[in-house]
This record gives C-alpha cells, sequence and structure tokens, in this order.
C-alpha cells in the first residue's frame, strides 16, 4: 500500500502540531507560585494589614512612614511580599479609596476604621 505524498504531509503536519501543542503547555503556568502577591488573598492580607498599621500610628501619617511600617510589622511576611515598594502601597491606597468611596485620604482610613 503506497501513500501519497499529501497524506504524508498531513501526519507530519499532525505529528508537528501535537508536539508543538505540548512544548506550548509546558511553559504555561500550572500553579500559584508561593511568593505571588498578586492574589486576592495577598491583596486582603496587605489591605487589612496597611489598615492595622494606620490604626496603630494615627492618622497623621504620611504615605513614607506607612510603608516603613508596614515593612517592620511582625505579620509581614518580607519572602512573600519581596517585590512590594512604595509603588505598590500607593496603588493598593487607591484600590481602598475605589473600594471605600467614604475614605480620600489616610485620616479619613483612621477615622473610619477607629474603634
Amino acid at each position: 500500500m503506497e501513500l501519497e505524498t499529501s497524506t504524508w504531509m498531513m501526519i507530519f503536519f499532525i505529528i508537528s502540531f501535537i508536539v508543538s501543542i505540548w512544548k506550548v503547555s509546558a511553559f504555561l503556568p500550572s500553579k500559584v507560585l508561593e511568593d505571588d502577591d498578586t492574589t486576592q488573598e495577598a491583596q486582603k492580607h496587605l489591605t487589612s494589614l496597611m489598615v492595622q498599621t494606620i490604626q496603630n500610628h494615627g492618622a497623621e501619617i504620611s504615605v513614607d512612614e506607612l510603608y516603613i511600617y508596614m515593612e517592620e510589622n511582625e505579620d509581614f511576611n518580607k519572602e512573600k511580599f519581596w517585590r512590594f515598594n512604595k509603588n505598590k502601597l500607593i496603588k493598593l491606597l487607591e484600590l481602598y479609596y475605589i473600594k471605600n468611596p467614604h475614605a480620600n485620604n489616610i485620616e479619613d482610613i483612621y477615622n473610619g476604621t477607629k474603634v
């Protein structure tokens, strides 16, 4: 039984296609990394840590001081949040302001969460 050229081409195409899909799938992430600080759980933890730090240090705290106090907090995991910097803190504050329209600055966060 002799196979035509087009049949051989189709067989090699299918084999190449399967191998290509297998190689691409090897590079796709399959599990969450331990130090991934972009997950919802990590963002919630950072937000609660930020609010707790504001409660502990008062309404007159600046963003720079808030950043330093957050990093010094014992609940701050330096290995997981090794990418955390002042810009991420500013973004975290902005997200907090969006989710809580009553808060427009750190003093509002302090007054709104004061128990």
